[in-house]
């Protein structure tokens, strides 16, 4: 009954169509009001130094020390591989090759236009797609010229020569679009939530993630339904491909660890790492929603977020404002970031009479180390390798994170990775499925 109310009463969404009309396929026209890297400098290689600028340093960001760690909870390191597509298959590479080229003109358009479509940008993003090109076929004749060459190698190829010609955030203007859209209707849906029995508000959480998974730059098939249709469309249509069982699909298990079943109620985890994902409605009316979810339970939650921007992906610089101003509207975030340092300032308090556990469990903001749509768990700054070391769940969100890599990657801890599947080819050779179809996999401690 309760998820019958929920999904008859929308009246959040009402209000993310009307923000979200406008939005269609938005391409940023405005000159950007910095040419910097949000506080960092520009990174010479995988293994470069990344620092924050003292003058730009976010308050409740643990900011980025010039060292790279092996991430704590890898239950096995040494076995360890990040790359789920096996790229020394001459098939996959030429297929993987194929996307990346034919995404590349949409890619020199955005960030032409992050730059205001200058003379000198348009000069700059020739000269980045002939780069780019010129890597590719080096390494098609020679998948090995620049070492072991995985998918996530690739993506992060392409953002380095992105900022290699000063392209720092391409989708800078689009984030930002989003995120305010998103977060018009962030309150409704979190009363909507709030009116849900524990069991259907946890489904509805993951439902929530999964479809707002959907919004990714970076997917040939995602960029081609913004140039069909308003974001709220998209967002629709993937709320109504939450049907299950889904294609992978541990939620039952993953349930039971978090309510219990009869009269046995588990405990709580002490400490959850969120790896977010995408800008806009991934980050806040999905993974948002869920950190709530957490802290409401007593679970400290830590977003774990790129330290560079990739594509359209949510960076730790970014996180704080984000958090703050969902706070407006929420006691637990509220009280939360508050605990975590991430509000310096109290803010009005007694908004939605949620306060269940909250009060003293904190929400933090670490940057993971990297400038990538993917992760590899082998080199990670040394405050996510700190703030790992008190987990005890991992949530890995998105397709580059939870597919791409560590799809098959083992932890010591509960681990759930969560993603909509946005590519065919990857669909039928990972989980034998299709366009769209999600993922929901749940793998207690090793």
């Amino acid at each position: 009954m309760d998820r019958l109310r929920f999904l008859k009463k929308i009246s959040w969404m009402e209000k993310f169509v009307q923000k979200g009309t406008e939005i269609i396929a938005p391409v940023p026209m405005a000159p950007p009001g910095t040419t910097g890297l949000g506080g960092f400098e520009v990174p010479s290689s995988k293994g470069g130094t990344l620092r924050s600028d003292a003058s730009a340093l976010n308050i409740g960001v643990l900011h980025l020390v010039p060292t790279l760690e092996v991430f704590p909870l890898l239950a096995d390191p040494k076995m360890y591989e990040p790359n789920t597509i096996d790229l020394t298959d001459h098939n996959e590479l030429e297929y993987w090759f194929t996307v990346l080229s034919e995404h590349l003109p949409n890619l020199v358009d955005i960030a032409v236009a992050s730059e205001g479509g200058t003379d000198d940008a348009k000069r700059r993003g020739d000269a980045f797609a002939c780069a780019f090109s010129a890597h590719l076929a080096r390494l098609m004749e020679e998948p090995a010229a620049y070492g072991k060459l995985g998918l996530a190698n690739l993506l992060e190829l392409r953002e380095e020569c992105l900022r290699e010609f000063q392209f720092v955030d391409a989708y800078r203007s689009i984030k930002q679009r989003e995120n305010e859209a998103s977060l018009a209707v962030l309150p409704d849906l979190l009363t909507e939530l709030d009116s849900l029995s524990e069991e259907v508000r946890l489904l509805t959480l993951i439902e929530g993630v999964l479809a707002a998974n959907i919004f990714d730059w970076g997917s040939r098939a995602c960029v081609d339904l913004y140039h069909k249709g308003t974001i709220i469309e998209i967002y629709r249509m993937s709320r109504n491909k939450m049907q299950r069982p889904w294609q992978v699909d541990d939620f039952d298990v993953f349930k039971e660890r978090m309510l219990g079943s009869g009269d046995k109620k588990p405990h709580p985890h002490k400490r959850a790492l969120l790896f977010v994902d995408n800008s806009g409605a991934d980050v806040v009316l999905g993974m948002l929603p869920l950190a709530r979810e957490l802290l409401r339970r007593g679970t400290e939650v830590v977003l774990v977020a790129n330290s560079l921007p990739a594509l359209n992906d949510i960076t730790a610089m970014e996180l704080p404002a984000i958090v703050a101003e969902a706070a407006k509207h929420c006691d637990i975030l509220r009280r939360a970031a508050e605990a975590g340092g991430l509000l310096v300032d109290a803010m009005v308090s007694g908004l939605d009479g949620s306060k269940e556990n909250s009060s003293l469990v904190p929400l933090m903001v670490v940057e993971d180390g990297c400038g990538s749509p993917c992760i590899d768990l082998r080199q990670v700054s040394s405050e996510l390798a700190a703030a790992a070391k008190e987990a005890d769940l991992i949530v890995l969100e998105g397709m580059g994170r939870a597919l791409h890599t560590n799809f098959n990657a083992r932890f010591k801890c509960d681990a759930l990775k969560l993603a909509m599947v946005k590519n065919q080819r990857l669909a039928e050779k990972l989980i034998k499925g299709n366009i769209y179809d999600c993922v929901c996999r749940y793998e207690p401690a090793s």
